[in-house]
């Protein structure tokens, strides 16, 4: 903790009682203020009156401590007088933290690359919300000790778990090393253990302001260690019941979990086509108990849609960047990445893999130093989209604590429309960005004032087998439309399947509302859609276009709207 700076006191706030004249009268308060100067000698100036009706009196900068007291105590001994307080100071809380490590922290703060974090934490550092983190469970450390809330090891196979059962309460992690190549299949080379687990642990809720270490994106927030990789990584069968069981589902077995997770960071992932069902059901699941669930998109310089589970819907897929703001060299790419957050590089491309020639540019966090099994704690830089993803659930794990009601979905557009574009570069496609995790807060907080509404509430009848349309003029607006354009719809139809609902801008570009649909039986569309019109001038005449696609039943276009 940093102690805050003591400033003088150099005005006061005056609240005069409802029935006093200077209650509602600068003229009378200023003559108030210089009776009040002439009693105490000091120079006092009426400086402004403030929004909940109090007087602003300035007392000059070189008012001493004394010189306060007794000219508060000549206000106070004025019966026409209610209050008087000093104006103090406030300061930003999103100081500096004291962590040792925290300036080899470019991740979070630097502006090309960084994410932006600390600008965030005056509002939000992830209290109340736990953070699953199914990887290769937890090796000890105590920068991350405070924070760890009891996980699971969800290793089915002993010899793969290493600790002489399956599943079990301990999510310990016992070392994946591989001893020999080809251990783990052909092509498979020796390695140490990699307590990959920990340290993706650590960039989301590492202990912060302890003097130590260093920070977390979420530094209040819980993280559950939840085993699933040991020795030659680990099975879709383990990966997905683990999955249903840190979003508080149940699987068969296993006691429930006690602190059920509202964001899962997957910083895993293997080759194939397609989401497998396993997966996906899982997944799923998750998202329908309010979980967010984060994925690596892959570290192949591949199209991530061929690897899972970053190919599966309902999760956000997160590529990795440099230091530097460009797509790591390693990282994935495509149509299904959502965002973008730093990952780092341990080395430059062009480097000999398996070298660590920039240590300064990779992610540096909580790790371990055992070769094999766990030795002491230590902290050491990686890179990987398996490091970019927990800065995106670090990121959840702050909105969700600061707008609890937030939903999966609204926290993943939340990200992605927030992101800024990559300082560098991003052949085949890193989403919408780098993350920005201030701005993103600062969206979510921040109370929309209602906008102005454009409505037209003129029945048209719609005619079986023909289009027909109803037009709002707006004026009065400055450049384009906005990028949530909301488009309320009130139509009146006894089979709404029958009807295709189009949004017509000014410059005749269309947009789809609703598509028709032979099974959707149910009357009338009362509803209202969010269109991304960032495109479009705002001022001119949008219509709402409704084709009816079959015959038999009839309606009318009710009323519309067009909210700005």
């Amino acid at each position: 903790m940093r102690a805050l700076p003591s400033a003088p006191v150099e005005k006061v706030i005056v609240t005069y009682k409802s029935q006093a004249a200077e209650a509602g009268s600068n003229t009378a308060a200023k003559s108030d203020t210089a009776e009040k100067a002439a009693k105490t000698g000091e120079k006092l100036s009426f400086e402004r009156r403030l929004a909940g009706g109090g007087a602003l009196v300035d007392l000059g900068d070189s008012a001493s401590k004394q010189d306060v007291t007794e000219v508060m105590a000549a206000f106070r001994a004025d019966p026409s007088v209610a209050s008087v307080e000093p104006d103090i100071r406030a300061y930003a809380m999103a100081v500096t933290p004291n962590d040792t490590d925290y300036a080899k922290q470019w991740d979070l703060f630097e502006p090309t690359g960084g994410m932006n974090v600390p600008a965030a934490w005056d509002k939000t550092t992830g209290s109340g919300v736990t953070v699953a983190v199914i990887d290769t469970g937890y090796a000890t450390h105590s920068d991350l000790a405070t924070n760890v809330v009891s996980g699971y090891d969800f290793i089915s196979t002993s010899a793969d778990a290493r600790d002489g059962n399956g599943r079990d309460a301990d999510a310990k992690d016992e070392g994946d090393w591989n001893a020999t190549d080809n251990e783990c299949g052909t092509g498979s080379k020796a390695s140490n253990s990699s307590w990959h687990g920990t340290h993706v642990a650590g960039t989301i809720g590492a202990v912060t302001n302890n003097t130590k270490g260093i920070a977390g994106i979420a530094y209040n927030a819980k993280i559950q260690p939840v085993r699933v990789l040991g020795k030659c990584g680990g099975s879709s069968s383990d990966i997905a019941d683990a999955i249903t069981w840190a979003s508080g589902g149940s699987v068969p077995g296993v006691p429930a979990n006690a602190t059920p997770a509202k964001v899962i960071n997957l910083s895993l992932g293997g080759a194939s086509a397609t989401c497998p069902s396993v997966y996906q059901n899982a997944i799923n699941g998750a998202v329908s108990r309010g979980t967010t669930v984060v994925v690596a998109a892959g570290n192949s310089n591949a199209n991530a849609s061929g690897f899972t589970p970053a190919n599966c819907a309902n999760v956000i897929n997160v590529a990795s960047t440099s230091r530097e703001g460009n797509r790591s060299y390693y990282s994935n790419f495509g149509s299904i990445v959502d965002v973008a957050a730093p990952g780092g590089e341990t080395r430059r491309a062009t480097d000999t893999p398996g070298t660590v020639t920039t240590p300064e540019n990779g992610i540096y966090s909580t790790l371990n130093s055992g070769a094999t099994t766990q030795s002491a704690e230590n902290f050491k830089p990686y890179q990987g989209t398996s490091m970019a993803a927990p800065h995106i659930a670090g990121l959840a794990a702050l909105l969700k604590s600061a707008k609890t009601s937030l939903t999966p979905a609204e926290i993943e557009t939340a990200i992605k429309t927030n992101a800024r574009p990559l300082p560098g570069t991003c052949t085949g496609g890193c989403g919408t960005g780098i993350a920005d995790t201030a701005k993103t807060v600062n969206a979510v907080t921040t109370t929309t004032p209602p906008g102005t509404v454009f409505t037209n509430a003129t029945d048209v009848t719609i005619v079986d087998n023909a289009t027909v349309s109803s037009s709002i003029t707006v004026s009065g607006r400055t450049g384009n439309a906005p990028a949530a354009l909301k488009v309320g719809v009130d139509i009146r139809h006894t089979w709404r399947g029958d009807l295709v609902v189009d949004l017509v801008a000014p410059d005749g570009t269309v947009r789809n509302l609703k598509a028709s649909s032979s099974s959707d039986s149910a009357d009338n569309v009362l509803t209202t859609y969010t269109v991304d019109a960032s495109s479009e001038v705002a001022n001119g005449t949008w219509k709402l276009q409704v084709r009816d696609v079959a015959s038999g039943d009839t309606g009318y276009i009710n009323s519309w709207s067009l909210t700005f």
